[in-house]
């Protein structure tokens, strides 16, 4: 298929710096390469302007940055929106996980019924009043869902939100006092790192993709850090105890061969926290099983 990269250099949902260098570590370790041997016709459209946070000022402490924020996910949602009607699979690279926002705004312009697998070790379902720190990276779903601040959540028409049945969260191990019940009330099917070891990432994949059954267009919104950080290190905010490496693949190929993903952003590559690009090497890998690469061709 044809594939068009966004990169969106977004450091301002979270305290920790370094990740809006993801997306170019990421090409660095040469994704368009992969993606080409699998068969793919790949075109790389840049990065979305985004400011560095030293240059402004918080305004909001409940919500950090969230103008800069607004205005490069508008942007990003555009640039999603017209990869779709253009024909590409739209391929986002950030960044830090607050760019999943525009990523979803462009994909409902463009599709009516819209799913969204959400491979994370965070909920990011927290709003200005629920978050510890009022950094955004930890609110995109909840925005994409219409919750939280205004100016996040009503950009775009309250018709095309996601419907909250239509969303799978996928190795969850961190989450909020508060976020915990918002998640509880929601609707929102949520698959955290119990019912992985439990059952078996298989089995969990299966039953996720199950709940996609009504959809016309599934999103798939992948955190490096549902990785255990033993093996991807460099991300923005590490939590330990999580799915491995090949637990990912595995997932991620069994999501390629439904056929049925696409869209797609990968987040949180932090390559000052990174031991010689290794997290970025395995996004790469990431992003070429979900998009369809095998062991065995």
């Amino acid at each position: 298929m044809k594939i068009r990269i966004i990169g969106v250099p977004m450091d301002l949902g979270g305290d920790r710096r370094g990740v809006d260098m993801g997306p170019s570590a990421i090409r660095y370790a040469d994704l368009e390469e992969h993606l080409e041997k699998i068969g793919h016709k790949v075109e790389d459209t840049g990065d979305i302007p985004v400011p560095i946070p030293e240059s402004r000022i918080i305004k909001d402490p409940t919500a950090k940055f969230l103008p800069e924020i607004v205005k490069a996910n508008k942007a990003l949602a555009d640039a999603v929106a017209k990869s779709l009607k253009d024909g590409y699979f739209p391929l986002v690279l950030g960044g830090d996980h607050s760019i999943a926002v525009g990523s979803l705004w462009g994909v409902t312009r463009v599709r009516k019924t819209v799913g969204v697998l959400w491979m994370d070790a965070h909920g990011d379902f927290n709003t200005p009043e629920t978050s510890p720190t009022g950094n955004i990276h930890g609110m995109p779903l909840a925005a994409a869902l219409g919750r939280g601040r205004e100016s996040l959540v009503k950009n775009e028409d309250a018709s095309s939100r996601i419907n909250p049945t239509n969303v799978v969260l996928v190795g969850i191990r961190d989450l909020d006092p508060l976020e915990k019940r918002a998640l509880r009330n929601a609707g929102l099917h949520v698959f955290t790192m119990h019912e992985i070891d439990r059952y078996g990432m298989p089995a969990v994949i299966e039953k996720a993709l199950a709940h996609f059954q009504g959809c016309d267009h599934i999103h798939l919104s992948f955190d490096m850090d549902v990785i255990d950080p033993d093996e991807a290190p460099g991300v923005g905010t590490a939590v330990p105890g999580g799915i491995t490496a090949r637990e990912a693949h595995l997932a991620l190929e069994m999501i390629a061969e439904t056929h049925r993903i696409s869209s797609m952003d990968l987040v949180e590559v932090n390559p000052i926290l990174d031991e010689r690009n290794r997290t970025a090497v395995l996004a790469t890998e990431m992003i070429a099983s979900a998009l369809g690469s095998r062991i065995l061709d």
